[in-house]
């Protein structure tokens, strides 16, 4: 069964968005949405989830180190169930633990230093949680799912 996942990084200030291929099998920044106000994202991520056909919300928790969930955790659940209910689609949560650090050492490694560009660190940290949603679907618990590419 076809499946259009976005990933989201969400942030106090940012959240960076990713999609994936149309085979599943990759994760890809998109863009990195400023908040500014609730009903601004939630338009800018409608936009998204009507042009992509999207239909699940993969979100990454940042858990704390000893996994537990801590103040942040719980302010991106509140966040998510709004945008969530606001979009009305389901919502599936990734251990984001030390994705933005990742995402800085894989630019990095791509000769990118993106000190300076935290959008281009939020969109990479989306594409690492939404990556690890999709390998987690190719488990053999799981069946092979499809992403819209468009």
């Amino acid at each position: 069964m076809p499946i259009s996942a976005l990933g989201l990084d969400v942030g106090k200030k940012r959240i960076g968005v990713a999609g994936c291929d149309g085979t599943g099998l990759i994760a890809f920044g998109i863009e990195t949405i400023e908040h500014r106000s609730f009903q601004t994202t939630v338009e800018q991520l409608r936009e998204l989830v009507i042009d992509r056909q999207v239909s699940v919300l993969v979100i990454g928790l940042p858990y704390s180190m000893d996994g537990s969930l801590g103040s942040q955790a719980r302010q991106v659940q509140k966040f998510a169930t709004a945008i969530a209910s606001a979009l009305n689609l389901p919502v599936e949560y990734v251990d984001e633990r030390l994705t933005s650090f990742e995402a800085k050492e894989m630019l990095q490694a791509e000769g990118i230093f993106a000190t300076r560009q935290k959008g281009l660190i939020d969109r990479k940290a989306a594409a690492i949680i939404l990556q690890q949603w999709l390998d987690e679907r190719r488990s053999p618990k799981h069946s092979a799912l499809d992403c819209n590419e468009n």
